[in-house]
């Protein structure tokens, strides 16, 4: 099978991509072996996308960027790609639904939040347990929440969801934050911040909702619950950049490094979204990003077509 543009991930950057490189009558198909919307559809409320003053959920948002995108012509393939190899003026992509070529190809596959890997973490992400605390802060107007970790990442969650809850637990396996010391002064100062120290996060406990963390200490092993409504996971981010290591330059994370056009290091690919170096991760920045890697692939395939 061979197609103009493959994109690779259905989150709101290869949704968007979709949509813009279907619409300029590219021919376009777009693989996700997940759920459409990625990270996003995980996200019970979104409340700062522009458009939406009262918010919209995840899920009803990627499914509008879905049918939109259809409209125009892209189709979606629900099955995952295991490799992409360079040919002759093409690439070819092994894919759950067999082998296709490829002029272009644009990689949206996002990221992946490090997870605690506990009891209850899989059945209370997107009902209490958050990765974005710019996404679900606001949510949690009021009420005691966690934050996991002790770097900047985790300190910066900290210190944005003090602006709306009542109460913020750090829960830190040490006796001293990573985060820059900047950092750690203003959290120190935060009042509404309290730190867990030496304890890490045994079990994540609730009803409908998340209730409470059991957490330890990892030097008397003892255990105890702390009531919670909300933890917020921010112990790392893993970029899935996996199938185009060794085709494009990648950063020491492992971040698709690209310049303002999404061009990456090698002719005909492009990536969009979390998965590229950028200072902000988000769903208005990630359809920003979609929109620009289907604009500029067109004009490539475009070169190639004479």
């Amino acid at each position: 099978m061979e197609r103009e543009l493959v994109i690779v991930g259905g989150g709101p950057a290869g949704l968007a991509a979709a949509l813009y490189a279907a619409r300029a009558g590219l021919d376009t198909v777009l693989y996700e072996e997940g759920m459409p919307g990625g990270k996003a559809a995980t996200t019970e409320r979104i409340e700062n996308y522009p458009g939406f003053p009262d918010g919209i959920g995840g899920v009803e948002l990627m499914m509008n960027m879905q049918a939109q995108a259809q409209r125009f012509g892209a189709r979606m393939v629900n099955a995952g790609v295991e490799a992409i190899e360079p040919g002759d003026a093409q690439f070819i992509l092994q894919t759950g639904e067999g082998r296709v070529t490829a002029r272009a190809v644009i990689l949206a596959t996002g990221v992946t939040p490090r997870p605690l890997n506990v009891r209850g973490e899989a059945e209370f992400t997107g009902r209490g347990i958050s990765f974005c605390a710019t996404c679900d802060g606001p949510l949690f107007r009021d009420r005691v929440v966690a934050v996991v970790g002790g770097g900047d990442a985790a300190v910066e969650e900290a210190l944005f969801l003090s602006r709306f809850a009542r109460k913020v637990y750090l829960i830190h396996r040490r006796d001293a934050l990573r985060a820059t010391k900047v950092l750690q002064d203003r959290a120190f100062a935060e009042p509404k911040i309290e730190f867990l120290w030496h304890s890490v996060v045994q079990e994540v406990l609730g009803g409908r909702t998340v209730e409470a963390v059991l957490i330890r200490d990892v030097r008397s092993g003892e255990t105890r619950a702390v009531a919670v409504d909300g933890v917020f996971v921010y112990i790392g981010m893993e970029p899935n950049s996996r199938l185009v290591r060794g085709l494009v330059a990648l950063d020491e994370q492992g971040y698709v490094i690209t310049d303002e056009e999404m061009r990456t290091s090698r002719p005909g690919i492009f990536a969009a979204g979390d998965v590229r170096r950028k200072t902000l991760r988000q769903v208005v920045t990630a359809v920003a990003d979609g929109a620009i890697a289907a604009v500029t692939a067109g004009h490539y395939l475009e070169g190639l077509r004479g």
